[in-house]
């Protein structure tokens, strides 16, 4: 269960029910913690996704994970009680994520809570003096990332998106084959995705269960009543929120950046100065909001594109259901495990290697980041994840207004087009908007 806040600026109760006043996120005076060589301190917020994130913090040397903190009281004793298992000791169960900022202890925040408090998990983050490793998407939509990239040089932050390829040998191997020529000049990325999901229903008004804080859940997003279907999913886990507009960002944003990312990278480009979008809900007919069935494009300058499909409701892959590049003297394919292989202009396989990537690589290059105090030597550092996120913002963008979309070289922005301008920031709950 969660633990009462002792501190002026926190609660001292659970806050769920309470006003959007009492909700608002506290200002921190810290002052910064220098780490020590020997041990960095560790809390996890979100533990669906942050479950597994926590364990392999756990299993970094000089790494002590001291919070465990979910909305869901049960689900941060699982991972509680998981991780004493696993590795001898327990870490304190918390409901409300404020308190890891709080405490002067705390090193790195984990970010691992549903796409709407990405971004202001992070900016509170880097206020109070901690690093982040956040979850892909790394914002909910393109203003966020804006602003956490600003946050990160501010407060001269490590902050860490996600999107662990960045970090695996293989994937960086075939990046780097691309990048030296091995197929000429590229000037396509295509990338795929495919799942097997089912409908989610129709909508039914409940009563919060008792054991989570359905308010704090909201936090940042303008709130809602709840509905049963909205902290329900596949396989037990939280997550039918991804599939409305309201918190989540579609299949597109919930798996599409990974590969988007690869793509960015090989072809070596930034910010994209046209996108456009295909598709809609086909499979089924329920309260889903984002597309089953989505295929997206992006131009960049230099004549170059990169695209995406995205099947939610069916597995039959299309290339190789990951990454694919394609240049004037060949082709480089990339599965999701960084298995890849090399074809020449005549399709001939030339080259191929065995994929070895793992999000414990990943983790380790954010501690050392920290370590070493050198933020930009991050594999996926916050500016890049901003830039391969908003991909998947512009394609559902251009998805919700129906049209294309041109957009700045410089920063993706849209232009002439100030309906689709419209999407780049959301409202927020009063008190809770994030701040530089």
């Amino acid at each position: 269960m969660s633990q009462p806040l002792d501190r002026r600026h926190f609660l001292s109760t659970s806050l769920a029910g309470t006003t959007a006043a009492a909700l608002a996120p506290a200002v921190f005076a810290q002052s910064e913690k220098k780490p020590s060589a020997d041990e960095l301190v560790v809390g996890v917020m979100g533990l669906s996704r942050g479950r597994s994130l926590a364990r392999s913090f756990t299993h970094r040397k000089g790494v002590r994970l001291k919070y465990a903190c979910d909305i869901d009281d049960y689900r941060a004793a699982a991972c509680a009680d998981e991780v004493a298992k696993d590795v001898g000791y327990r870490p304190e169960t918390i409901s409300d994520f404020r308190q890891i900022l709080d405490d002067p202890e705390i090193d790195i925040l984990v970010c691992a809570a549903p796409n709407h408090w990405h971004a202001p998990a992070t900016i509170l983050a880097c206020k109070a003096g901690k690093h982040v490793y956040v979850e892909k998407p790394c914002c909910h939509n393109p203003w966020e990332g804006e602003t956490m990239v600003q946050a990160a040089r501010k407060y001269n932050r490590c902050v860490q998106m996600g999107s662990q390829r960045r970090s695996g040998p293989s994937y960086i191997e075939a990046i780097k084959k691309i990048h030296d020529g091995v197929i000429g000049r590229v000037y396509l990325a295509q990338s795929w995705y495919n799942s097997l999901r089912p409908s989610i229903g129709r909508a039914v008004a409940a009563e919060v269960p008792p054991q989570f804080d359905y308010e704090l859940w909201q936090g940042p997003a303008p709130h809602r009543p709840y509905k049963e279907f909205v902290l329900k999913g596949e396989h037990s886990r939280h997550y039918n929120w991804h599939w409305q507009w309201h918190w989540g960002n579609g299949e597109l944003g919930n798996n599409g950046v990974h590969s988007l990312d690869v793509c960015r990278w090989g072809l070596d480009v930034d910010y994209p100065i046209r996108a456009t979008s295909s598709g809609d809900r086909y499979r089924w007919e329920d309260d889903q909001e984002t597309p089953d069935t989505h295929a997206v494009a992006f131009e960049f300058e230099g004549r170059k594109q990169i695209t995406w499909t995205g099947l939610s409701c069916s597995k039959h892959k299309g290339g190789t259901g990951f990454a694919s590049f394609t240049g004037e003297e060949g082709t480089v394919e990339i599965d999701g495990k960084g298995n890849y292989k090399v074809f020449d202009r005549a399709d001939k396989l030339i080259d191929e290697a065995t994929g070895n990537y793992d999000q414990d690589i990943h983790i380790e290059n954010l501690l050392t980041a920290i370590r070493e105090d050198t933020p930009m030597s991050l594999a996926a550092e916050i500016e890049t994840g901003h830039k391969s996120t908003l991909l998947c913002h512009l394609g559902n963008i251009a998805h919700r207004t129906g049209r294309t979309l041109n957009c700045r070289a410089e920063d993706g922005h849209i232009i002439g087009d100030d309906e689709a301008m419209a999407y780049w920031k959301r409202e927020y709950e009063p008190g809770w908007e994030p701040t530089v």
